[in-house]
């Protein structure tokens, strides 16, 4: 079983590595649910990833190169002083009250430098790194909405797990238990639930569960391999990307994906757009705070 996932998170980090050296043209888009209009806000000959909306509307949070990055609305790029930590992977998000950041830093370089991937949080203006997990490889993706628990998927006893830690740091708490791959977590606008995408009915789809861990339900069941749901700040609708091909466990770059959008009310689903994207496109919190639009990636090749 070690050896299967080293696999499969191996296979994930070689394509976004690949995407990373080749010819790739990254996009920053805006989508828009009521008019199904995409706007671009920044094009590159370059890689980037996991855009952030910040709480107060006026910029993005995206990742390139190990760097954190503020995009302004009109394209404007500054990069964000995080100390040591030169390593950041595309797990990052800023807190409720919008004051601290939360980042991965692989703690080693290298190949197998994913493997000691570990939380910090730094003041969302910049700053030395404040460690949080102890344990490595944790990779965040949720605050909860009081700002007092970061969840996190992490590698423990050979499994790919969810768990949750006091964003000051202290103990953590397992809330999955899964021989599969369980990933994505994030919570519900009010706290009571946690989504996220899991392998345990055999293939990726998308999951909820109460915020501690139990009443554990899947929300999806079709063909495709469904990734990082969203749920959006007024609690009805979760955005997630879906590759239209099955993936297994992994989440690789530059393949064939959609944007879909769930009703949490009517359990509907609908497709809002095509491209060439995958690992990196929209794998952290995206909503713009009038819960109208979010932000994500597209690639095409040079």
């Amino acid at each position: 079983m070690k050896n299967l996932f080293q696999a499969l998170f191996t296979l994930s980090t070689i394509s976004s590595i690949y995407a990373q050296s080749t010819d790739v043209v990254s996009t920053l888009e805006i989508y828009d649910i009521e008019t199904n209009k995409r706007s671009v806000v920044l094009s590159e000959d370059a890689h980037f990833e996991a855009p952030n909306w910040s709480n107060d509307g006026n910029y993005f949070v995206i990742n390139q190169e190990g760097s954190l990055f503020k995009i302004s609305l009109d394209g404007e790029k500054e990069r964000i002083n995080t100390g040591f930590a030169n390593r950041c992977n595309n797990d990052h998000g800023i807190s409720p009250d919008g004051k601290t950041l939360a980042l991965s830093h692989n703690v080693e370089d290298g190949k197998n430098g994913w493997l000691t991937s570990c939380i910090f949080t730094v003041p969302i203006e910049g700053g030395e790194p404040t460690r949080v997990t102890e344990n490595t490889p944790s990779f965040w993706h949720g605050w909860s909405p009081d700002g007092k628990t970061l969840i996190y998927t992490a590698k423990r006893d050979d499994h790919f797990n969810i768990y949750a830690i006091p964003s000051n740091g202290g103990k953590e708490i397992a809330l999955t238990d899964s021989a599969g791959l369980d990933d994505g977590p994030e919570y519900s606008p009010d706290g009571k639930y946690i989504y996220y995408n899991s392998v345990q009915s055999g293939k990726m789809e998308i999951w909820r569960m109460r915020a501690d861990g139990t009443y554990n339900k899947q929300l999806t069941d079709d063909p495709f391999s469904n990734w990082f749901p969203h749920p959006s700040p007024d609690g009805n609708n979760l955005v997630f990307i879906s590759y239209l091909e099955d993936q297994g466990s992994t989440h690789p770059a530059m393949k064939n994906v959609a944007l879909r959008l769930y009703n949490i009310k009517t359990k509907t689903i609908r497709t809002l757009c095509e491209f060439i994207g995958g690992q990196g496109s929209i794998n952290v919190p995206s909503w713009a705070p009038d819960g109208k639009r979010f932000a994500f990636v597209s690639y095409t090749y040079k």
